[in-house]
């Protein structure tokens, strides 16, 4: 199983749109999208569980695919380091 970044999504792209994004690559596992506390809208980034080389397809197939003016950025999802992620105080 791997877990996929997709980002540079549109704020209006909906769970729904997401998983049939990925669902055209195989079985989409499960599906995270950030979203906006207050608005509800997606963050720009999300989430997805696939199996290895259904996730590979899926990446090599969407990676600078553009959906609605956004080119999508689609990797395998890279462990935090030590000092990743969040806000530096």
């Amino acid at each position: 199983m791997l877990r996929i970044y997709a980002g540079n999504l549109p704020p209006d792209v909906t769970e729904q749109e997401f998983t049939e994004l990925f669902a055209a690559y195989g079985r989409v596992r499960s599906i995270e999208l950030a979203r906006d506390i207050f608005s509800g809208r997606c963050r720009g980034f999300g989430f997805v569980e696939m199996e290895g080389h259904e996730a590979r397809a899926a990446i090599a197939g969407l990676n600078g695919r553009n959906l609605r003016g956004n080119n999508l950025r689609v990797n395998e999802e890279r462990p935090r380091g030590r000092h990743g992620g969040g806000r530096r105080r």
